[in-house]
């Protein structure tokens, strides 16, 4: 079980630091690496004490109902998809070399948490997909009872959320799912999740002028938020089993799927890779 909360924020400047200098998107960088220790901290521990990766509260809450066979499958049932995986801290370097011969050819890499945390990993999984061939993209783990909407969409933009029109760089993903912590919906009612959603979604248009991406599951989704984003946001929806099943509300289809937490998150594109290049490139 993770420390309590309120230890976290000293932790948090070290890994900016790392972070900040590797930001300059869209750009082929050095794949750079993770710095040894954070605050005195072996940087492995901090990842582990403090990094929520995609999924983890879904698959903790609804469990992953994925087999061997839909987890080599993906989504069958759909005319053209494109794989892809996302990481965290938690898979550290990253062999992109080896995900790109089994035909990975997308990835979401976690940039930030909140306002206190950033990926040590970020350089090395962020460029390094990239160069290897990858249409990339980065993620931001919600924690809504810590900071506005507004705070951590100015934090993710800042350490490795932001976009740029080079057909190689995804809109930047903001992870809603089950509290860590406590309450499932981080103490906030339906109305205030919407608003706090909203508030997360128009900063990161103003600051990219794209919307994020949406990562959800159907049951949380359901319990937590009563407004509707599918005219703005593309959803990426969590489900580990051999079908998307019902989408949250008013999102007629999903974009992305993440259809099994194992052997690392896997991810399907619903469409043809041509229109990923779209979503990599038109603003919207």
């Amino acid at each position: 079980m993770s420390a309590p909360r309120k230890r976290w924020w000293r932790f948090a400047t070290s890994a900016t630091a790392a972070s900040v200098a590797v930001l300059v998107l869209g750009a082929l960088a050095p794949a750079g690496a993770a710095p040894a220790t954070v605050d005195g901290m072996p940087v492995d521990d901090y990842v582990a004490r403090y990094d929520h990766p995609m999924g983890s509260q879904i698959a903790r809450v609804e469990g992953d109902h994925s087999t061997a066979e839909t987890q080599a499958a993906g989504d069958t049932a759909a005319a053209a998809t494109v794989e892809g995986i996302d990481v965290s801290g938690h898979q550290g370097n990253v062999d992109w070399a080896n995900y790109w011969g089994q035909g990975k050819r997308f990835a979401y890499v976690k940039a930030t948490e909140g306002t206190y945390y950033t990926n040590p990993y970020f350089a090395q999984q962020y460029n390094g997909s990239y160069n290897i061939g990858m249409i990339r993209g980065a993620y931001h783990f919600a924690t809504p009872d810590t900071a506005s909407g507004a705070a951590q969409a100015n934090y993710f933009v800042d350490h490795g959320g932001g976009w740029s029109a080079d057909g190689k760089t995804l809109p930047g993903a903001l992870d809603m799912e089950y509290n860590p912590y406590g309450p499932t919906c981080y103490g906030l009612s339906k109305s205030g999740m919407t608003a706090w959603i909203k508030d997360f979604s128009d900063t990161y248009h103003a600051r990219t002028g794209r919307y994020p991406v949406i990562y959800t599951s159907t049951s949380w989704w359901n319990q937590c938020v009563d407004g509707a984003f599918a005219a703005t946001n593309p959803l990426w929806i969590a489900r580990y089993a051999s079908t998307v099943g019902t989408l949250p509300y008013n999102w007629g289809f999903h974009t992305f799927w993440q259809y099994s937490s194992s052997p690392i998150d896997q991810n399907t594109f619903n469409g043809a890779y041509d229109r990923l290049q779209v979503l990599a490139t038109s603003k919207g």
